[in-house]
Parts: structure tokens; sequence; C-alpha cells
């Protein structure tokens, strides 16, 4: 489903449609829904978009005055979560993460502490 809205970036949508291909099935007019809710799940994503699509939400996330976000990777192997474990170590933004605690989504999630938006409060509007 396509929808009209702001691009987070090349592939990533303000409205929260979000183009993702995966390798057997490419569909260049393929949208995921991702609703910016403070919770982003990474298992409908391929592994190269994660790069670009977790700044991105954090960002969004920022915009609305969420500041605590649980990015959902999956226990797998572990490679999805060193890879976003490394953009949150390099990202400005990102004041704290730590493995999401049992009621959270165990080792499978993240959970980030972000710096709010100079110039907004808690709920993402102006002071």
């Amino acid at each position: 489903m396509q929808t009209q809205g702001a691009c987070l970036s090349n592939n990533h949508r303000m409205d929260g449609s979000v183009w993702s291909m995966d390798d057997e099935h490419y569909n260049e007019n393929k949208y995921h829904e991702l609703v910016i809710d403070g919770t982003l799940d990474l298992h409908i994503f391929h592994p190269r978009e994660v790069k670009e699509l977790v700044p991105d939400y954090l960002l969004a996330c920022r915009e609305k005055g969420i500041l605590t976000v649980r990015i959902v990777h999956g226990k797998g192997s572990g490679t999805l979560r060193r890879i976003v474990h490394s953009i949150l170590d390099k990202h400005p933004d990102v004041v704290s993460y730590r493995l999401a605690g049992g009621t959270e989504g165990g080792w499978g999630a993240t959970m980030v502490e972000l710096k709010p938006l100079e110039g907004n409060n808690r709920n993402g509007t102006p002071h």
C-alpha cells in the first residue's frame, strides 16, 4: 500500500509507509506500515535496510516526543542485534540503550533512551 507523506529517507516515509525489498519477492511498490509509536520491529525488513531505518525511526520518534524506543531485532544468531547496537553506539541522540527485560521482549529487543529535540517537550509539542 503506497500513501503520500514526507520521506524519512530513500525508502521510509513519515506517514508510516515503508518500502521494503527482500531478495525472494522483489516488488518495487511493496510497502509495510510503520507506525511511529516507539516500537520498531525489524523482522519485516531486509538487514541492509536497518542502517538507514533505525536512525530515521529514532528521529521520527524524537519529533513526536517519544524518547523511549523498543527495537525488536529478534534473538537468532545476534547479527542484527550487533548491527543495531553498532548504530546506537554512534548515534549522537542516544542517551543509553540496553537489552530489553523479560516483559519488554528479553534479549530479542533493545530499549533505547533518546535525547529530546531542542524546543520540544516530552509529548513532542514546542515549549
